[in-house]
């Protein structure tokens, strides 16, 4: 499993006169290290996160070896040019986002990040 901690800096305890924080808040976000699947087969990635998925969007982004990221979702909202390879599902009963794909080919290699949104 691979661990992202995403930390953020609450407006409220942030003095930009004193340049300091009271406190960080952190979410943390847990996906698969790998995946690997075949050219024509579906491709599925769960991201298990420790806020509620009813309270926060969570996009996917991917970035291909060599290339840019590339935005995929937010929340449910996939990107047009990819509505036809991807979907996403939320259990709010279990915090997790699951990607979905399908039919995926070798241009679809790539490293993939789920992200919590800022409110």
């Amino acid at each position: 499993m691979s661990n992202t901690l995403l930390c953020y800096l609450p407006n409220s305890v942030y003095d930009k006169s004193k340049l300091a924080c009271d406190s960080v808040k952190c979410e943390q976000l847990t996906q698969p290290a790998s995946v690997t699947v075949q050219p024509g087969q579906r491709l599925t990635i769960t991201c298990q996160v420790s806020y509620s998925v009813s309270s926060y969007y969570t996009a996917w982004i991917r970035q291909p070896a060599g290339k840019g990221l590339e935005w995929i979702s937010s929340d449910t909202r996939i990107k047009d040019s990819l509505k036809n390879k991807f979907s996403v599902n939320l259990d709010s009963s279990s915090n997790t986002v699951t990607l979905n794909g399908q039919n995926v080919q070798p241009e679809d290699s790539a490293v993939y990040y789920c992200a919590r949104e800022t409110q």
